[in-house]
């Protein structure tokens, strides 16, 4: 094989090498084992709520190998899979292998490695698509603004769609909230459970905020 082909393939290693040590320096730690788990949950949970064509236009800005994570058992066929604030913290809890109160802060700690990568803008760009609650919630608390140049001010119909939005997100902090206080015989104890649900009920809000 000529070097030239080997040394491709060692930048593309050195490069998703980079990402990964990025992610696992915004946590704290050295563990790459964790850093790839969340990096591959964000973006396996994101790629699925987009489009098709949504989702090939935000993975043409990945670097190849972090590429292969990304569209690793997707099934453009299927997209978007359009589930809200909840569904996207349970999915992204399984995948990742973290708690499901962790979700929120663990989202936006990789958005803004991510955001740190891509070009200014192109990460909210492919976010912009999104609900208000679940952009929030997967950007964090400090996602800029998106300009859009095509209506000065909100229509009727953006506004009841943001409505919808809030009380979609609202309707699925409740039933966060009121599952960890249900008696579950045999798991953590209770007062455990309800903390946990309450922290992630009140993230959710905090996401859904305009």
């Amino acid at each position: 094989m000529p070097r030239s082909r080997f040394d491709a393939f060692d930048h593309m290693m050195h490069t998703a090498h980079a990402w990964l040590a990025d992610v696992a320096a915004a946590f704290g730690t050295e563990d790459r084992r964790y850093a790839y788990r969340v990096l591959r949950a964000w973006l396996h949970t994101l790629r699925d709520r987009l489009t098709a064509d949504s989702a090939a236009q935000f993975g043409a800005q990945l670097p190849e190998l972090i590429r292969g994570v990304y569209y690793d058992g997707w099934d453009p066929s299927r997209v978007p899979v359009k589930y809200g604030p909840e569904e996207y913290v349970q999915r992204f809890a399984n995948e990742a292998r973290i708690p499901l109160a962790d979700v929120p802060s663990t989202a936006a700690h990789v958005s803004a490695v991510m955001r740190r990568h891509f070009s200014p803008g192109q990460l909210e760009e492919a976010l912009a698509v999104l609900p208000d609650p679940l952009r929030g919630l997967i950007a964090g608390p400090d996602t800029p603004a998106v300009a859009d140049s095509r209506a000065s001010a909100p229509t009727t119909e953006d506004r009841i769609g943001r409505i919808e939005d809030q009380v979609s997100s609202l309707a699925e902090a409740v039933r966060t909230l009121a599952r960890g206080l249900e008696e579950v015989p045999g798991s953590e104890p209770a007062e455990h459970r309800a903390a946990k649900a309450a922290r992630l009920a009140h993230e959710m809000l905090l996401a859904a905020k305009t």
